[in-house]
Parts: structure tokens; C-alpha cells; sequence
């Protein structure tokens, strides 16, 4: 398996994605069951989109398809799959559903993506703009008591706390971690570290980072967070502190984990076997460190002293489908109906 390579004299995301929508009125109409959702648990961006569809409950409108956690430098690749191929869109690699549409598709194959189930064309991978559309153009779709993660209210005041989260702390950690000269690193590592004390100071006296509620800003951070001590701290060199040592931060992220939606849908195996395997110029011998004990997400967080409703006006969601459910030897903190169990 002949791996990419990732290390550049300082980082800089490609950020030139598919930026076609699904829309009511658009070129591709919400439409239940035509779409096939394509995530890989293991990546930070397409993780979002998969807590997002389980906390509005898009499951049965929405197919999903899993990625496995290595792959090349030519695709993503469906591994996990009896015959190593997607049972809906019989491929083997996700790069065959972007050929479909664009034959001469220049970029990498990123996840999460969206892939239309009857022409088998990939319709987009902006991975920004999914969720929001998730949240906003597929509503007749919502489960029951799904919560506003989006609210129109508070939109003004997410962006900038969003584009901050994703500029500092989101691609942050990548900047550290694929810096090729110590200066580039050491600058990177000062944003990050300064974006993140940014946050222990905003979350100490509110629940959430835009108030009393979940919205979209938190599915945004909780992603990095979940990572941060698996991989970020030491394969990132993100080691000023780890998550455990950020007591406002560690208390947030376990009060989110233990949010149905959010701990449920993170595989810790496949998160560490992403990173340390296919970075290969990062970690050249690929070995997968044991660590670090996870039995600190299920203890209490104290957060509820602050008060806050995580869903709003509306419910949490039930058990994940059981064919959507994390194994429990990929997040031993998940009980057999899928759900994170806590400590008392």
C-alpha cells in the first residue's frame, strides 16, 4: 500500500472542494434514500457529519457508508466491507464514485462526501457546508425532538467562533503536526496553544460554547478534542498540555462524549490506527501506541453546575442503528446497545 506523503515546509490545507449542494430548490433535491453519506470514523470532518445525522435523526434518510481507517495515496477504500466493496454503491474505492462524475478529478479523495446512490456520482465533499445543509434544507426528515443546531438567532455570532475553532484549533493541530521546518511548527504550536486557552476561558462559565445548548460550534471542537490525547499531543507534537491536563477543556469534552450522538460515534481504534499508520513520513516504523487509558470519559464532569439544556427544546436521540454501532473493542466506553456507559 504505497502511502502519500504529508510533511510540507509549513502546512496548508487544500480547501478547493465539490461545493455543489442538496437543496429543496437545487440541481440535487433532498430526497430520502437517494444519498450515501461517506465517512470514515477515524477523520475529524467526516466524524462531524456523522454525529450531526444522528442527533437530527437523517439516519433512514440517509445512508451511510464507512470508510476503513488506512488507506493510500490513491483513495479511501471500503475494507471494511465483506468483499472489501460498498454493499450500496458496489465500489471498492470512494475515488471511483468522484471518477464517475469528473473522470479527470485532480484533487485527493477526501471524506466525508456525499455520493448519489442512483448514478453513482459524487455530489460533493465540502465538508463545512454538509452539516449545515444537513441541518437546514433536510428538516421534514428529523427524528422526533431534534435539536436546533444551527439556530438562526445565534448564526451571527457562530461563524466567527467557528472560523476561530477551525482556523486555530481544527486545522491547528495539523499545522503542528505537518510543519516541516521548527519555525513553521513553533508558530503553530504558539496559535494553537493560545486558541485553546482561548477556549478554557469562554467554556468556564457557560455549558456550551454558544450558551445553554449544542449546537453545530460544539460538534465542531468535540471532533479535534476526542483526538487530541490519542494522537494530537504526541504524533502532532501538540504536547504542551494534554486534553487531561485542560481541566475546563477535559470537563467539557466528557460532558459532550457522554452526550448521546457524540461518544457513541467515536472508534479510539480506528482514530489511532489512521494517524500512526498512514502518516508514514510523520511515523515511519507505523506502530500504534497502547495509549492512553480511556476510562476517564466516563467519569463525572461536573458541568451540569453551569445548567444549560444540551438539547434545547428538544430530545436526545435513541440508541444507533445496530448496524451503525462502534464496536466495543474500537471504544470500550460503549455498552451493547451502542450507548456510552458512565460512571455514577
Amino acid at each position: 500500500m504505497a502511502q502519500g506523503t504529508y510533511v510540507e515546509k509549513s502546512f496548508e490545507r487544500d480547501t478547493n472542494y465539490i461545493t455543489d449542494r442538496i437543496a429543496a430548490d437545487g440541481e440535487w433535491p433532498v430526497e430520502a434514500g437517494r444519498y450515501r453519506l461517506i465517512a470514515a470514523r477515524a477523520c475529524p470532518w467526516a466524524n462531524r457529519t456523522i454525529i450531526v445525522r444522528r442527533l437530527l435523526g437523517l439516519e433512514d434518510a440517509i445512508s451511510l457508508g464507512l470508510a476503513g481507517p488506512t488507506h493510500d495515496s490513491d483513495s479511501w477504500t471500503f475494507d471494511l466491507d465483506p468483499g472489501e466493496v460498498d454493499p450500496v454503491l458496489q465500489i471498492p474505492r470512494l475515488k471511483d464514485a468522484y471518477l464517475e462524475r469528473f473522470p479527470d478529478y485532480p484533487r485527493g479523495i477526501t471524506v466525508p462526501a456525499i455520493v448519489d446512490v442512483p448514478t453513482g456520482e459524487v455530489v460533493t465533499n465540502d465538508f463545512a457546508q454538509i452539516t449545515l445543509d444537513f441541518e437546514t434544507e433536510w428538516t421534514e426528515f428529523f427524528r422526533e425532538g431534534a435539536p436546533d443546531l444551527w439556530p438562526q438567532d445565534l448564526r451571527e455570532e457562530m461563524e466567527p467562533v467557528m472560523h476561530r475553532i477551525y482556523t486555530e484549533v481544527n486545522n491547528g493541530v495539523y499545522r503542528c503536526g505537518f510543519a516541516g521546518e521548527q519555525e513553521a511548527y513553533d508558530k503553530a504550536y504558539d496559535r494553537l496553544f493560545t486558541a485553546l486557552d482561548w477556549l478554557e476561558e469562554r467554556l468556564a462559565g457557560q455549558r456550551y460554547l454558544m450558551g445553554d445548548t449544542i449546537t453545530e460550534a460544539d460538534v465542531r471542537l468535540f471532533t479535534t478534542l476526542a483526538r487530541f490525547d490519542p494522537v494530537y499531543h504526541g504524533h502532532f507534537k501538540c504536547n504542551r498540555s494534554k486534553l487531561t491536563e485542560m481541566p475546563v477543556l477535559w470537563a467539557y469534552a466528557r460532558d459532550l462524549f457522554q452526550t448521546p450522538g457524540f461518544g457513541d460515534t467515536t472508534d479510539f481504534t480506528q482514530i489511532k490506527e489512521h494517524y500512526y499508520v498512514v502518516h508514514t513520513d510523520v511515523n515511519p516504523t507505523q506502530i500504534v501506541p497502547k495509549g492512553p487509558d480511556l476510562a476517564g470519559w466516563a467519569t463525572p464532569h461536573g458541568r451540569e453546575k453551569l445548567g444549560g439544556r444540551p438539547f434545547g427544546d428538544g430530545t436526545p436521540p435513541g440508541p444507533p442503528p445496530e448496524a451503525e454501532r462502534v464496536p466495543t473493542k474500537d471504544n470500550p466506553l460503549v455498552g451493547p446497545d451502542g450507548m456510552v456507559q458512565v460512571e455514577d
